[in-house]
């Protein structure tokens, strides 16, 4: 053991010496500026010296040896040298009664009084206050050393130092095993990120797997909330950390605690900053004269007669050269011709989407008190502009936050908490996802502006622009009143009411659309085509919907230490109400466009409602136990009832254990004990019940749908109010059950200088609710959803950080990595058909396809491939096409009888599960400055992409898109568009779907790795601004989604590769600038 510890000693040094050669240089130069400030510190010629300076030499070391790189400086002075490599140091000018501070990273700062000696040798003791961090749990906070279960800890700062929209931005990629993903809503300013603890944890077939958000103790939405106000989030990630809070927490928690005041002076604080945001990742259209040959080529591939005329194609090159200035020609109606009748050159998504659009956002708080009040408020002001060009997109958030904390007795303290949030959005009514989708399916040639300047018919522009505004206002208002009693000493009461309602009011338009002929005069146009309006249609909706939630919690705790032994006792109770009111409206013909309005419409008036209720009850309690900090354990346990469910159903238990082991405690580890500060193995247990059944409130009620004058005919003129068949309930449905084991080590070492955990899961969900039961046609009615699937998740997650300092240049680096597999292990498909969503041992998301021999180079060479490898489906297989393999040697290529056990020439070519999940931050500082970069990355995910955002031409010509990737398309030699034997893509058609099937060869690789953020700032230095009464003042500029490196076709952004017309068609992502202020008074 002596001989370890010696090596590991000399190794240590050995480091120190290297990191301490950059030390040693910033030191030669800083000790030019040590001597310029002693100099300072030097009498004028005249003046009266009262006190000798002196010259102190000594050595700092701790228990490992000397310690480089620390700082000696004299107590409010910038007097100060660093020490060398054997820890020794020299400081001048020092007098009688200057108090000397030395500080280094991952040691107690200690302060001496110089009293003239000559030689100071100083013991470095290893920070406490790191080993004594708390970490909010369920009802209450625990030292970090002494949690047995899964919890990660994310403090202020992280969320502060970057300039985004809300929260989830912020924690993307920073604690392992909290998952973010973007959905179909992509990068528009109301969508909120999808977000998970440890993966999917039920098939989402009638339940919902998303954690719980616990904002300052009461459930709500972390994106309401202004990320300023926050001081930190803990995520609970295993049963046993997250069971006190019962079957709410099935999947986990996201504990928010936002700042509150401290006693001292006011203190006020400003911070804002301007941003500018741009497209993240959009395609490129090809110019119009190449889309006008692949539009051309695709149609001859598939026997068409060519889309694009001789004329039109010389109009389109006479125009590009700036031969003619003509866009369009007027047709037999008297109104201009688009698509194959125009000659325009348009790039439309450079058109639809603007360039660098900026926006604002400021925070103001202020906060202090005395020793018995403390307060703390704050306000904020988000401006953020969206990016579409026609019409206008646009989000504002307000929030206003209060806390007062009293204490009103040596024994009584009153909290109470106010919040209020405001969410404004607004939009084109037209801005759906349709718009994305078509915005595909526009031509490079139909002109933006017809030739008199008007927009063109058509395109769309002109119901983003004129064709009715949405809004929505969403307001969350949260009242909290805490009273916490400690009637004799460590035992607390605490006693918590919290109220929040959430409105959220619509408005939606629908206006009459004016397009203009070639002579210029105006004519009403469908809103939608023809679809469901007429030309001049116009309507409007406005829906009001309100939420009130009330919750109480009483709980209380005892805490008793008996020599080395720890003892705390939680008991509680909780219960909650959540009600819910809906009401819209909506009706046809405005009396005027200018005032679209509900009570200005003349026709179709109708109004729906409803009421619903949601109550959830549970006793629960805690006992920890920890002998010497060493061994610990953990016993939760939670009696929850639910409103939800019926009779014996309605209750359930839910309890957890976990155990830890504190090694570095242990007198058997020796001198390892003084290089580990931490070294913890823990494990837990826990099962959970599931609630949220998203297919009914109470599905053991039968509902009845009805309609107001929704018939589909006519009786004396009016249409009837209908009913429907009510549905059938199931009296077995019953709670969803999580199962979690969790194996855990936690350690901290060279004086927490390097801190890490690493944890291995395995979550079983029990009875998830998956696909009703099929029963005969004669039922007349839609069978019931039922307890009938069950699911395995298991994975791992991994964090390091590295945390010191040399001299004044100090430096960290943090790294997270998590990754997470779904098993479906019982699932009501016997057969297993690969036509149904699931089968028992599935591993969710497997991607099943052919495999890809290549592309044809010649009629002959795929005469003879599909001699032998013929598919099932297509025909006039030519060069050109793509060659699928036989893997079964029937001589056909096809799906078999499309069962697991019969797949015909299709296996799992990929799985579209994002695995290993990671997060990279490194910062650094220096007198002032200070940097960070941020990295965020899936290393491994496969994803099909399917239509013509991938494809190009794909599903007929009125569905085909041009975008410059799909020139790279197979050409023979002597072809008119020259040769291209090596292409990506196979020959072009509109027909092509025959090569379009899913296959190995065309799998993407949707790995990336993405420059989330980086940032330079300077801290004006003190004496700069305490001129002017302000204590700190930072500045800063920041960039977010700068770069991004991925395998993935340019075409697509890999985090926005779903979308709800096809994938890729959304609302991009942005990348952001931004230059920001902060200021402290």
């Amino acid at each position: 053991m002596e001989n370890f510890f010696d090596r590991n000693d000399f190794l240590r040094q050995k480091t120190l010496k290297t990191m301490g050669m950059a030390g040693l240089m910033l030191l030669a130069f800083s000790s030019s500026l040590y001597a310029e400030d002693v100099s300072l510190l030097k009498p004028h010629a005249g003046t009266n010296v009262t006190q000798q300076a002196s010259t102190l030499k000594g050595v700092v070391s701790d228990d490992f040896g000397p310690v480089a790189g620390a700082s000696v400086v004299v107590k409010g002075t910038t007097n100060g040298v660093m020490t060398g490599m054997d820890g020794s140091f020299v400081l001048n000018g020092v007098k009688r009664g200057d108090v000397i501070v030395i500080s280094y990273i991952g040691f107690a700062t200690q302060e001496i009084t110089y009293t003239g000696q000559t030689t100071l040798n100083v013991k470095m003791k290893e920070d406490s206050q790191q080993l004594d961090e708390v970490v909010v749990v369920g009802f209450g906070t625990q030292k970090k050393v002494n949690l047995t279960g899964a919890v990660s800890m994310v403090n202020a700062d992280v969320i502060e130092s970057r300039p985004v929209q809300n929260v989830s931005q912020a924690l993307q990629g920073v604690v392992p095993g909290l998952n973010f993903s973007v959905n179909t809503g992509g990068g528009t300013l109301d969508n909120k990120l999808n977000v998970n603890i440890r993966g999917t944890g039920s098939i989402g077939d009638g339940s919902g797997s998303s954690p719980l958000v616990l904002i300052d103790g009461i459930e709500g939405d972390m994106n309401t909330i202004n990320p300023a106000d926050i001081e930190s989030i803990s995520v609970l990630k295993d049963a046993a950390s997250s069971s006190i809070y019962g079957s709410r927490a099935s999947f986990g928690v996201i504990l928010i605690k936002t700042k509150g005041g401290q006693s001292g002076k006011v203190n006020v604080n400003y911070t804002g900053n301007v941003r500018f945001t741009d497209a993240l990742q959009v395609p490129e259209m090809m110019d119009s004269y190449q889309f006008a040959q692949y539009f051309n080529a695709a149609a001859a591939n598939a026997g068409q007669s060519a889309v694009f005329s001789a004329e039109v194609m010389q109009r389109i090159q006479d125009y590009q050269a700036g031969k003619i200035s003509t866009v369009s020609t007027a047709n037999s109606q008297n109104k201009w011709n688009m698509y194959s009748g125009s000659n325009a050159n348009t790039d439309w998504f450079s058109e639809v989407y603007r360039d660098w659009v900026p926006s604002h956002e400021h925070n103001l708080s202020v906060s202090g008190g005395s020793e018995k009040v403390t307060y703390r408020v704050s306000g904020s002001f988000l401006n953020q502009r969206g990016l579409i060009r026609y019409g206008e997109d646009r989000f504002k958030r307000y929030t206003m936050d209060a806390k007062i904390s009293a204490q009103l007795a040596s024994w009584a303290s009153l909290n109470y908490t106010s919040k209020w949030s405001r969410e404004d959005y607004s939009r084109p009514t037209y801005m759906t996802g349709l718009f994305f989708h078509n915005i595909t399916r526009r031509w490079p040639t139909c002109p933006v502006y017809d030739d008199n300047g008007y927009l063109a018919e058509g395109m769309e522009l002109l119901q983003m622009r004129d064709g009715g505004v949405q809004t929505q206002q969403k307001n969350y208002y949260t009242q909290q009143l805490g009273l916490r009693l400690e009637p004799i000493k460590d035992w607390t009461i605490n006693i918590d009411g919290n109220m929040r309602t959430h409105t959220n009011n619509q408005h939606w338009a629908v206006l009459p659309v004016y397009a203009h002929d070639a002579d210029g005069a105006p004519y009403a146009i469908s809103w939608d085509g023809g679809a469901s309006y007429s030309p001049g249609a116009s309507r409007v909706m406005e829906s009001r919907y309100i939420e009130d939630y009330f919750t109480t919690n009483f709980y209380t705790d005892y805490a008793k230490t008996i020599g080395d032994h720890y003892f705390k006792v939680m008991v509680g109770f909780n219960a909650e109400l959540t009600k819910y009111d809906t009401m819209s409206g909506q009706g046809d013909k405005l009396i005027s466009a200018e005032t679209p309005y509900l009570g200005q419409t003349t026709s179709e008036q109708k109004v729906s409602g409803g009421r619903a209720e949601n109550a959830v009850a549970g006793f629960f309690g805690r006992i920890n136990y920890n002998y010497k900090e060493r061994y610990m354990i953990e016993l939760n346990g939670r009696y929850d009832g639910s409103s939800r469910f019926v009779g014996d159903k309605r209750w359930g238990f839910f309890p957890s254990v976990s155990v830890g082991w504190n090694l570095a405690r242990e007198e058997f580890v020796g001198d390892l004990s003084e290089l580990f500060s931490t070294l913890k193995v823990r494990g837990s247990w826990g099962q959970l019940g599931n609630t949220d059944t998203q297919d009914a409130w109470y599905p053991f009620y039968q509902t009845m749908p009805t309609g107001t004058a929704s018939g589909g005919w006519l009786i004396n003129g009016v249409k009837p109010n209908v009913a429907g068949l009510p549905g059938i309930v199931s009296s077995l449905k019953t709670w969803e059950t999580i199962e979690s084991w969790d194996v855990g080590l936690d350690w901290a070492l060279l004086n927490n200088r390097l801190t890490g955990s690493f944890d291995y899961f395995t979550r079983y969900t029990y009875d998830m609710i998956g696909p009703a039961p099929e029963l005969p046609s004669v039922l007349g009615a839609t069978p019931p959803k039922i307890n009938n699937s069950d699911m395995k998740s298991y994975g791992f997650e991994l964090e390091l950080s590295w945390r010191d300092r040399i001299g004044d240049f100090s430096y960290g680096a943090k790294f997270v990595l998590s990754d997470d597999q779904q098993v479906i292990t019982n699932y009501p498909n016997d057969s297993k058909s690969l036509d149904i969503a699931h089968y028992s041992g599935k591993k969710l998301n497997s991607i099943w396809g052919y495999t890809t021999v290549g592309i044809a180079q010649s009629q002959e060479e795929m005469d003879a491939h599909i001699a032998n490898n013929r598919p099932s489906w297509g025909s006039n297989w030519s060069a050109g096409d793509i060659m699928y393999a036989d893997l079964n040697g029937d001589g056909v290529v096809n799906s078999g009888a499309n069962t697991v056990d019969n797949p015909g020439d299709r296996t799992i070519i990929g799985n579209s599960t994002p695995r290993y999940k990671f997060g990279l931050t490194l910062d650094a500082a220096w007198k002032g400055i200070d940097f960070s970069v941020f990295f965020q990355g899936v290393g491994k995910r496969d994803y099909w992409l399917s239509g013509p955002y991938f494809w190009g031409a794909s599903g007929g010509m009125w569905q085909s898109a041009g975008f410059k990737q799909h020139w790279d398309f197979w050409r023979p030699e002597g072809d008119p568009l020259g040769a291209n034997l090596n292409a990506y893509y196979p020959r072009a058609s509109f027909d092509g779907t025959k090569n379009q099937y899913v296959q190995s060869g065309y799998l993407q690789n949707a790995a990336y790795i993405r420059m989330k953020n980086i940032q330079l700032g300077y801290t004006l230095p003190k004496q700069w601004v305490s001129k002017a009464g302000m204590s700190s003042v930072r500045v800063y500029v920041s960039g977010d989604n700068l770069l991004t490196i991925s395998d993935i076709t340019g075409i697509f952004d890999p985090e926005t590769l779903g979308g709800a017309w096809g994938d890729g068609k959304l609302y991009p992502l942005c990348k952001t600038i931004s230059v920001g202020l902060n200021v402290n008074f």
